[in-house]
Protein backbone atom coordinates (compact mmCIF):
# COMPACT_ATOMS: atom_id res chain seq x y z
CA UNK A 1 0.00 0.00 0.00
CA UNK A 2 2.97 2.45 0.76
CA UNK A 3 5.04 1.17 -2.49
CA UNK A 4 1.84 2.16 -4.11
CA UNK A 5 1.31 5.82 -2.73
CA UNK A 6 4.50 6.41 -3.24
CA UNK A 7 4.71 5.30 -6.99
CA UNK A 8 1.53 7.75 -7.77
CA UNK A 9 3.10 10.61 -5.71
CA UNK A 10 6.02 9.83 -8.32
CA UNK A 11 3.50 9.65 -11.16
CA UNK A 12 2.16 13.08 -9.83
CA UNK A 13 5.31 14.23 -9.56
CA UNK A 14 6.20 13.31 -13.03
CA UNK A 15 3.41 15.02 -14.88
CA UNK A 16 3.77 17.98 -13.06
CA UNK A 17 7.55 18.53 -14.00
CA UNK A 18 6.66 17.97 -17.78
CA UNK A 19 3.17 20.30 -17.25
CA UNK A 20 4.47 23.05 -15.62
CA UNK A 21 7.75 23.36 -17.99
CA UNK A 22 5.51 22.95 -20.95
CA UNK A 23 3.27 25.71 -19.84
CA UNK A 24 5.84 27.91 -18.29
CA UNK A 25 7.87 28.16 -21.38
CA UNK A 26 4.88 29.23 -23.12
CA UNK A 27 3.92 31.86 -20.57
CA UNK A 28 7.10 33.45 -20.62
CA UNK A 29 7.40 34.11 -24.46
CA UNK A 30 3.37 35.53 -24.48
CA UNK A 31 4.93 37.47 -21.22
CA UNK A 32 1.89 36.36 -18.65
CA UNK A 33 2.09 36.56 -15.69
CA UNK A 34 -0.79 34.22 -14.34
CA UNK A 35 -1.79 30.62 -15.69
CA UNK A 36 -2.99 27.28 -15.49
CA UNK A 37 -0.49 24.12 -16.03
CA UNK A 38 -2.26 21.27 -14.46
CA UNK A 39 -6.22 20.18 -15.01
CA UNK A 40 -7.67 17.04 -13.92
CA UNK A 41 -4.35 15.05 -15.88
CA UNK A 42 -4.29 11.93 -13.80
CA UNK A 43 -7.55 10.59 -12.05
CA UNK A 44 -6.09 10.55 -8.61
CA UNK A 45 -4.94 13.86 -8.16
CA UNK A 46 -8.04 15.86 -9.55
CA UNK A 47 -6.93 19.35 -9.04
CA UNK A 48 -6.97 22.74 -10.95
CA UNK A 49 -3.96 23.80 -10.53
CA UNK A 50 -2.79 27.69 -11.46
CA UNK A 51 0.12 29.83 -10.61
CA UNK A 52 -0.25 33.49 -9.69
CA UNK A 53 2.60 35.63 -10.67
CA UNK A 54 4.84 33.53 -7.46
CA UNK A 55 1.74 31.89 -5.29
CA UNK A 56 -0.34 28.69 -6.02
CA UNK A 57 -4.04 28.03 -6.42
CA UNK A 58 -4.64 24.28 -6.09
CA UNK A 59 -8.54 23.85 -5.94
CA UNK A 60 -9.09 19.86 -5.27
CA UNK A 61 -12.18 18.53 -7.28
CA UNK A 62 -14.33 16.93 -5.26
CA UNK A 63 -15.12 13.52 -5.26
CA UNK A 64 -15.75 9.85 -3.63
CA UNK A 65 -11.99 9.17 -2.72
CA UNK A 66 -13.01 6.37 0.02
CA UNK A 67 -10.11 8.49 2.29
CA UNK A 68 -11.33 9.05 5.86
CA UNK A 69 -10.88 12.89 7.00
CA UNK A 70 -7.72 12.93 8.68
CA UNK A 71 -6.13 10.54 5.87
CA UNK A 72 -7.52 12.96 3.16
CA UNK A 73 -5.91 15.91 4.97
CA UNK A 74 -2.33 13.89 5.30
CA UNK A 75 -3.00 13.37 1.71
CA UNK A 76 -3.84 16.70 0.50
CA UNK A 77 -0.69 18.10 2.50
CA UNK A 78 1.71 15.14 0.65
CA UNK A 79 0.36 16.86 -2.57
CA UNK A 80 1.23 20.13 -1.50
CA UNK A 81 4.99 18.87 -0.67
CA UNK A 82 4.87 17.47 -3.84
CA UNK A 83 3.56 20.79 -5.61
CA UNK A 84 6.08 22.89 -3.80
CA UNK A 85 9.16 20.63 -4.94
CA UNK A 86 8.11 20.34 -8.86
CA UNK A 87 7.40 24.94 -8.24
CA UNK A 88 10.53 25.23 -6.21
CA UNK A 89 8.48 27.45 -3.62
CA UNK A 90 7.80 27.12 0.20
CA UNK A 91 4.39 25.52 0.62
CA UNK A 92 3.34 28.63 2.51
CA UNK A 93 2.63 29.93 -0.89
CA UNK A 94 0.32 27.20 -2.06
CA UNK A 95 -3.12 27.90 -1.49
CA UNK A 96 -5.38 24.46 -1.70
CA UNK A 97 -9.30 24.55 -1.72
CA UNK A 98 -11.98 21.55 -2.64
CA UNK A 99 -14.66 22.38 -5.06
CA UNK A 100 -17.48 20.61 -6.94
CA UNK A 101 -16.43 19.26 -10.52
CA UNK A 102 -20.15 21.41 -11.89
CA UNK A 103 -18.21 22.12 -15.13
CA UNK A 104 -19.68 25.80 -15.21
CA UNK A 105 -20.03 29.20 -12.79
CA UNK A 106 -22.95 29.07 -10.79
CA UNK A 107 -24.27 31.32 -8.19
CA UNK A 108 -21.98 28.82 -5.62
CA UNK A 109 -19.15 31.40 -6.68
CA UNK A 110 -21.01 33.97 -4.06
CA UNK A 111 -20.29 31.17 -1.12
CA UNK A 112 -17.70 32.57 1.22
CA UNK A 113 -15.28 30.23 2.46
CA UNK A 114 -13.96 31.93 5.82
CA UNK A 115 -12.17 34.89 6.65
CA UNK A 116 -8.95 34.59 6.15
CA UNK A 117 -8.14 36.92 3.25
CA UNK A 118 -4.83 36.26 1.66
CA UNK A 119 -4.88 38.99 -1.00
CA UNK A 120 -2.65 39.43 -4.00
CA UNK A 121 -1.99 41.98 -6.58
CA UNK A 122 -1.25 39.99 -10.03
CA UNK A 123 -0.38 41.24 -13.29
CA UNK A 124 -2.34 40.80 -16.75
CA UNK A 125 -2.37 42.72 -19.93
CA UNK A 126 -0.55 45.78 -18.44
CA UNK A 127 -3.26 46.24 -16.06
CA UNK A 128 -3.38 44.95 -12.40
CA UNK A 129 -5.71 42.60 -10.51
CA UNK A 130 -6.76 41.86 -6.52
CA UNK A 131 -6.80 38.24 -6.19
CA UNK A 132 -8.27 36.67 -3.15
CA UNK A 133 -6.67 32.97 -2.72
CA UNK A 134 -9.02 32.10 0.29
CA UNK A 135 -12.25 33.17 1.20
CA UNK A 136 -14.19 32.09 -2.45
CA UNK A 137 -14.58 29.11 -4.69
CA UNK A 138 -12.29 31.42 -7.54
CA UNK A 139 -9.77 33.27 -7.16
CA UNK A 140 -11.50 36.62 -8.85
CA UNK A 141 -9.91 36.36 -12.15
CA UNK A 142 -10.68 33.89 -15.00
CA UNK A 143 -7.77 33.29 -16.82
CA UNK A 144 -9.70 31.65 -19.53
CA UNK A 145 -10.90 35.11 -20.54
CA UNK A 146 -7.72 36.68 -20.79
CA UNK A 147 -7.92 37.09 -24.52
CA UNK A 148 -11.53 37.84 -24.61
CA UNK A 149 -10.47 40.76 -22.17
CA UNK A 150 -8.08 42.27 -24.79
CA UNK A 151 -10.68 42.17 -27.39
CA UNK A 152 -12.63 43.92 -25.27
CA UNK A 153 -10.58 46.42 -24.56
CA UNK A 154 -9.52 46.82 -28.11
CA UNK A 155 -12.35 48.12 -29.39
CA UNK A 156 -14.10 50.04 -26.10
CA UNK A 157 -12.52 53.35 -27.00
CA UNK A 158 -15.40 56.08 -27.17
CA UNK A 159 -18.32 53.38 -26.56
CA UNK A 160 -20.66 52.81 -23.81
CA UNK A 161 -19.51 49.67 -22.06
CA UNK A 162 -22.31 47.67 -20.72
CA UNK A 163 -20.88 44.43 -18.08
CA UNK A 164 -23.39 41.99 -16.60
CA UNK A 165 -22.71 39.37 -13.90
CA UNK A 166 -19.76 41.43 -13.62
CA UNK A 167 -18.28 39.06 -10.50
CA UNK A 168 -15.22 41.11 -9.93
CA UNK A 169 -14.56 44.02 -12.85
CA UNK A 170 -11.79 42.63 -15.12
CA UNK A 171 -13.13 43.20 -18.33
CA UNK A 172 -14.38 46.03 -17.01
CA UNK A 173 -11.21 47.20 -15.86
CA UNK A 174 -10.37 46.75 -19.73
CA UNK A 175 -12.84 48.35 -20.81
CA UNK A 176 -12.09 51.64 -19.17
CA UNK A 177 -8.43 50.68 -19.85
CA UNK A 178 -9.43 50.69 -23.74
CA UNK A 179 -10.73 54.36 -23.48
CA UNK A 180 -14.60 53.59 -22.99
CA UNK A 181 -16.77 56.76 -22.85
CA UNK A 182 -18.54 55.12 -19.88
CA UNK A 183 -18.98 51.12 -18.49
CA UNK A 184 -21.52 50.24 -16.51
CA UNK A 185 -20.87 46.99 -14.43
CA UNK A 186 -23.90 45.06 -13.05
CA UNK A 187 -23.91 42.07 -10.53
CA UNK A 188 -25.68 40.66 -7.93
CA UNK A 189 -23.15 40.83 -5.11
CA UNK A 190 -22.28 44.34 -3.27
CA UNK A 191 -18.97 42.51 -2.24
CA UNK A 192 -18.02 41.94 -5.68
CA UNK A 193 -19.01 45.52 -6.77
CA UNK A 194 -17.08 46.63 -4.33
CA UNK A 195 -13.84 44.29 -5.72
CA UNK A 196 -14.72 46.10 -9.28
CA UNK A 197 -14.01 49.06 -7.63
CA UNK A 198 -10.99 48.47 -6.18
CA UNK A 199 -9.69 46.92 -8.97
CA UNK A 200 -10.40 50.35 -10.97
CA UNK A 201 -9.04 52.38 -8.12
CA UNK A 202 -5.68 50.27 -8.22
CA UNK A 203 -5.13 50.94 -11.81
CA UNK A 204 -6.16 54.65 -11.53
CA UNK A 205 -8.95 54.16 -13.84
CA UNK A 206 -11.55 55.18 -11.66
CA UNK A 207 -13.93 57.58 -12.89
CA UNK A 208 -17.61 58.29 -10.82
CA UNK A 209 -18.97 60.20 -14.06
CA UNK A 210 -18.02 57.45 -16.49
CA UNK A 211 -18.71 54.23 -14.25
CA UNK A 212 -21.95 53.21 -13.20
CA UNK A 213 -21.50 50.16 -10.06
CA UNK A 214 -24.93 48.70 -10.04
CA UNK A 215 -26.65 45.72 -7.54
CA UNK A 216 -28.99 43.34 -8.67
CA UNK A 217 -30.78 41.07 -10.53
CA UNK A 218 -29.47 41.21 -14.38
CA UNK A 219 -32.88 39.77 -16.08
CA UNK A 220 -35.00 42.35 -13.75
CA UNK A 221 -32.59 45.04 -14.49
CA UNK A 222 -32.40 45.04 -18.15
CA UNK A 223 -35.98 45.44 -18.42
CA UNK A 224 -36.06 48.99 -17.56
CA UNK A 225 -32.75 49.61 -20.26
CA UNK A 226 -34.08 52.18 -22.91
CA UNK A 227 -33.12 50.85 -26.40
CA UNK A 228 -30.15 51.22 -28.50
CA UNK A 229 -28.08 52.61 -25.49
CA UNK A 230 -25.01 50.53 -25.11
CA UNK A 231 -22.76 50.08 -28.10
CA UNK A 232 -20.44 46.96 -26.46
CA UNK A 233 -21.85 44.50 -24.16
CA UNK A 234 -20.12 41.88 -22.10
CA UNK A 235 -22.61 38.89 -20.66
CA UNK A 236 -21.11 35.74 -19.05
CA UNK A 237 -23.50 34.22 -16.85
CA UNK A 238 -23.63 31.91 -14.65
CA UNK A 239 -24.86 28.10 -16.24
CA UNK A 240 -27.66 27.77 -13.35
CA UNK A 241 -28.59 29.96 -10.63
CA UNK A 242 -31.21 29.75 -8.28
CA UNK A 243 -29.66 32.37 -6.12
CA UNK A 244 -32.09 34.63 -3.26
CA UNK A 245 -31.05 37.57 -5.17
CA UNK A 246 -32.88 36.69 -8.06
CA UNK A 247 -36.37 36.61 -8.74
CA UNK A 248 -36.27 33.80 -10.75
CA UNK A 249 -34.35 30.14 -11.29
CA UNK A 250 -31.38 31.10 -14.16
CA UNK A 251 -30.55 28.42 -16.60
CA UNK A 252 -28.42 29.53 -19.55
CA UNK A 253 -29.59 27.00 -21.97
CA UNK A 254 -33.31 27.04 -21.36
CA UNK A 255 -32.97 30.88 -20.85
CA UNK A 256 -30.27 32.51 -23.01
CA UNK A 257 -33.15 33.83 -26.12
CA UNK A 258 -34.89 35.38 -24.32
CA UNK A 259 -31.92 36.96 -22.45
CA UNK A 260 -30.21 37.93 -25.90
CA UNK A 261 -33.43 39.42 -27.21
CA UNK A 262 -32.94 41.93 -24.30
CA UNK A 263 -29.36 42.42 -25.18
CA UNK A 264 -30.18 43.37 -28.42
CA UNK A 265 -32.44 45.51 -27.87
CA UNK A 266 -30.23 47.37 -25.46
CA UNK A 267 -27.83 47.32 -28.09
CA UNK A 268 -27.15 50.27 -30.62
CA UNK A 269 -27.28 49.23 -33.94
CA UNK A 270 -23.78 49.04 -34.62
CA UNK A 271 -22.91 47.75 -31.37
CA UNK A 272 -21.14 43.72 -30.40
CA UNK A 273 -22.06 41.92 -27.49
CA UNK A 274 -19.71 39.42 -26.12
CA UNK A 275 -21.60 36.37 -25.23
CA UNK A 276 -20.09 33.49 -23.47
CA UNK A 277 -20.90 30.50 -21.01
CA UNK A 278 -18.98 27.68 -18.99
CA UNK A 279 -22.06 25.01 -20.20
CA UNK A 280 -20.58 21.96 -21.20
CA UNK A 281 -23.27 21.01 -23.68
CA UNK A 282 -24.57 24.58 -24.56
CA UNK A 283 -26.27 24.85 -27.86
CA UNK A 284 -27.01 28.45 -29.10
CA UNK A 285 -30.90 28.72 -30.70
CA UNK A 286 -29.25 30.57 -34.00
CA UNK A 287 -32.40 30.75 -35.39
CA UNK A 288 -34.53 32.41 -32.53
CA UNK A 289 -31.93 34.96 -31.78
CA UNK A 290 -33.25 37.97 -33.30
CA UNK A 291 -29.89 38.93 -34.93
CA UNK A 292 -27.50 39.22 -38.24
CA UNK A 293 -24.55 38.34 -36.96
CA UNK A 294 -23.27 35.90 -34.63
CA UNK A 295 -20.40 34.43 -35.10
CA UNK A 296 -18.21 31.88 -32.73
CA UNK A 297 -14.99 33.13 -31.28
CA UNK A 298 -14.33 30.49 -28.94
CA UNK A 299 -11.41 28.91 -31.23
CA UNK A 300 -9.61 32.01 -31.00
CA UNK A 301 -10.50 33.20 -27.48
CA UNK A 302 -8.48 29.90 -25.90
CA UNK A 303 -6.03 31.00 -24.33
CA UNK A 304 -2.75 28.08 -24.52
CA UNK A 305 -3.28 26.98 -21.02
CA UNK A 306 -7.30 26.04 -21.50
CA UNK A 307 -6.12 24.15 -25.17
CA UNK A 308 -8.12 21.05 -25.27
CA UNK A 309 -9.85 21.48 -21.36
CA UNK A 310 -12.03 24.57 -22.09
CA UNK A 311 -15.52 23.68 -21.81
CA UNK A 312 -16.47 27.55 -22.20
CA UNK A 313 -18.06 29.26 -25.25
CA UNK A 314 -17.86 32.35 -26.55
CA UNK A 315 -19.28 34.23 -29.53
CA UNK A 316 -19.85 37.91 -31.00
CA UNK A 317 -23.31 39.35 -31.89
CA UNK A 318 -24.84 41.81 -33.10
CA UNK A 319 -27.49 43.17 -34.99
Amino acid sequence: MVENQVSRGQMFENRLRKMHKHYSKLARRQEVACYRFYDHDLPEFPFAIEWYDGVVHAAEYKRRHGMEEEEHEVWLQDCRKIIALVLEVNEEVIYMKQRERKGHRSGEQYEKFGEQKAERIVPEGGLKFIINLTDYLDTGLFLDHRITRGMVRDEAKGKNVLNLFCYTGSFSVYAANGGAAGVTSVDMSKTYLNWVKRNMQYNKLYDDKKHDFVHGDVMRLLQDIPAKTYDLIICDPPTFSNSKRMDDIFDVQRDHVSLLKQLLKALTDDGRIYFSNNYRDFVLERDNIPASFVKDITAVTTPFDFQGRLHRKCFIIGH
